[in-house]
C-alpha cells in the first residue's frame, strides 16, 4: 500500500506528458527540412516586419520583408539528440548548396544569406546543446504600400513645392517594368491629370547608391519612361503631357548607408512643368 502511495505521488509530480505533435497551423519553411527527430513547437509569420541579424565584427544588419520565426524541439524518444554544432553545420551546408553563404557565426548562432528568384533571403539559426533550435528567416522586400497620396494631396504638393515623391510605384530589383501593385498610385496620378487638363508633368526616376552610377542612370531613366507609358496606355493620358527622366542616385533624400535610407531614395517623383 505504501508503494502504491509513493507511485501515485511520483506520477502526480511528473505531470501530464507534453504533446509532441507540431503546433497547430505550423509547418516548415519551404527552403528547409527539419533536423531528424524534431518537432515544431511554435511558429510566427508576418507579411512585413524587420529583424536585426548578427554580422560578426561589423555593425548588425537590419532587414525588412516577410518574416518567419520557427522553434524546433527534439522529441523525447530520440536516442541521440543533435549537438549545437551539428545543427548549425547542417543549415550552413544546406544554404551553401543553394548558392548562399555564411555571413557570420558565434557561439550557438549563425547568420546565412542566399538569393532566390532575385530576392535576398536572410537566415539566422540559433541552437543549444539540448537539441533545440530556432530559425528566423526573412525574405527581403519592400512593404506593399496600402495608403497612397490621393489626387488632391498630389495637386497641393505640386502647387506648393513644385514636385512630389511617390512611394506607391513598384519595380523589381534592377528592372523597369511597373508592377501591378502600382495601380492605386497610377490611378490617382491619372485622376489628377484629368482634373487639371492644362497640367504637364516630368516623371523622374530615382535610385539608391547601390551599383554603378552608369547603370543607375539608365535604370532611373527607363523607370521614369515606364511610368509615362503606363499612364498613356492604361489611363488614356495624352503623351504630350508627360515626359520621363532619370537622375539615378544624384538627388538622394536620405543616407545610402542604411536600408531605410536606400528605400527612401528609390522613388519616382512628379515635377510640375
Amino acid at each position: 500500500m505504501m508503494r502504491n502511495a509513493i507511485l501515485a505521488v511520483a506520477l502526480l509530480c511528473m505531470g501530464p506528458a507534453v504533446a509532441q505533435n507540431d503546433a497547430r497551423g505550423c509547418q516548415d519553411h519551404p527552403l528547409f527540412t527539419r533536423m531528424p527527430g524534431s518537432w515544431l513547437r511554435d511558429c510566427k509569420q508576418k507579411q512585413f516586419d524587420a529583424y536585426t541579424f548578427f554580422n560578426g565584427k561589423g555593425a548588425p544588419i537590419t532587414v525588412e520583408g516577410q518574416l518567419w520565426r520557427l522553434s524546433y524541439y527534439p522529441k523525447n524518444d530520440v536516442a541521440a539528440k543533435p549537438s549545437e554544432l551539428q545543427i548549425l553545420r547542417n543549415f550552413q551546408n544546406a544554404v551553401t548548396k543553394l548558392g548562399g553563404k555564411l555571413v557570420a557565426e558565434t557561439k550557438g548562432k549563425e547568420t546565412l544569406l542566399l538569393t532566390r528568384d532575385g530576392k535576398e533571403i536572410w537566415v539566422e539559426v540559433a541552437a543549444e546543446f539540448t537539441g533545440k533550435y530556432w530559425l528566423t528567416i526573412l525574405q527581403k522586400e519592400g512593404m506593399a504600400q496600402d495608403i497612397v497620396a490621393d489626387a488632391a494631396a498630389m495637386g497641393n504638393d505640386l502647387k506648393t513645392a513644385g514636385h512630389i515623391a511617390l512611394y506607391g510605384i513598384y519595380f523589381d530589383t534592377s528592372k523597369s517594368e511597373v508592377k501591378p501593385e502600382s495601380k492605386p498610385a497610377l490611378e490617382e496620378i491619372a485622376k489628377l491629370l484629368k482634373q487639371d487638363p492644362g497640367l504637364k508633368l516630368k516623371v523622374v526616376g530615382h535610385t539608391d547608391g547601390t551599383g554603378s552610377q552608369e547603370n543607375n542612370m539608365k535604370l532611373s531613366q527607363t523607370r521614369g519612361e515606364a511610368v509615362v507609358k503606363a499612364l498613356v496606355t492604361q489611363h488614356s493620358i495624352a503623351a504630350s503631357r508627360l515626359k520621363g527622366y532619370g537622375v539615378g542616385p544624384l538627388a538622394p533624400v536620405a543616407s545610402n548607408d542604411t536600408e531605410d535610407g536606400r528605400a527612401k531614395n528609390r522613388r519616382v517623383e512628379l515635377v510640375k512643368e
